[in-house]
């Protein structure tokens, strides 16, 4: 090593220590703007993209400072009914009717829900089917959103109403060790023991609604596959709501956030207590 004389041994040190005080700070802290809580309503768009070959496009709807932020979001993805079947693009207007995407449409779904002190929003995807949604298509729509938007893989949450309610029982089957919770409402499902097993054996949470005068799919259909499914203990319990009237049209006071029955929570407040640890 060559040995420099004391006062360039010094020069040399103050350069040193003034490069490394130049360098990029990995241990700062995170981004300011993800702590702030969202307060402007989602921006919901629609989206012509080939997901897989029955998904032709779907509504996104981002929280509103999504591109201030660096942070990942829980992931709802919400399944439509039989009437809002269509191609993707000329059709995709059809999923607004109903549910989760109605209320963003409207400006009516909250920005942003505090459950145990922390503050979250969504990003919800919700697709059209071009016919009866399978498990495959599911996973097929949350890859997608995984591979293009910031999501929390820990807080993924599927629902759906009447064919989507069914959907989303289905892809619970042999899916639910991916999922945080599921919401069914007015599933036009069915699920034997095994099924049921299957979907006890991972603890998923689920809680489902039904009018008990539905006369388009029985709620008594909600009703056994609960009862088979907490018949295996599982924690926590599934949980159903049943309300007398209604008809099959359970999901507008479902989806509404001013419906709080679960200890004075909503159905997205009470997803948002669980998340499920993917590693």
């Amino acid at each position: 090593m060559k040995n420099y004389p004391v006062p360039m041994l010094s020069i040399l040190t103050s350069i040193i220590i003034l490069f490394s005080a130049c360098k990029k700070d990995t241990t700062a802290p995170g981004n300011p703007a993800d702590a702030v809580p969202e307060t402007k309503s989602a921006i919901q768009v629609a989206v012509n993209a080939n997901v897989n070959s029955n998904i032709g496009g779907f509504y996104r709807a981002l929280p509103a400072r999504y591109d201030s932020t660096t942070k990942k979001y829980p992931l709802m993805i919400f399944i439509h009914g039989v009437g809002e079947l269509g191609n993707g693009t000329s059709d995709l207007s059809k999923v607004l009717n109903n549910g989760v995407p109605n209320l963003l449409s409207q400006k009516k779904f909250p920005p942003s829900f505090t459950v145990n002190g922390k503050d979250f929003s969504f990003i919800v995807v919700s697709p059209q089917f071009k016919a009866w949604p399978q498990a495959p298509d599911v996973n097929a729509m949350i890859n997608y959103a995984i591979a293009n938007y910031r999501v929390d893989t820990t807080r993924i949450y599927v629902a759906g109403l009447s064919m989507g309610g069914g959907a989303t029982w289905e892809y619970a089957v042999d899916n639910s060790s991916r999922i945080a919770a599921i919401v069914p409402i007015c599933g036009a499902g069915w699920m034997n023991d095994a099924q049921a097993t299957k979907i006890a054996a991972t603890n998923l949470p689920i809680w489902t609604f039904h009018n008990d005068d539905d006369g388009t799919v029985s709620a008594n259909t909600t009703r056994m596959i609960v009862n088979l499914i907490n018949a295996h203990n599982p924690n926590p319990a599934a949980k159903s709501t049943f309300w007398p009237t209604g008809g099959h049209n359970s999901w507008t006071k479902a989806t509404n956030p001013a419906t709080r029955e679960c200890n004075g929570m909503n159905m997205y407040e009470w997803m948002l207590q669980y998340e499920r640890n993917t590693k």
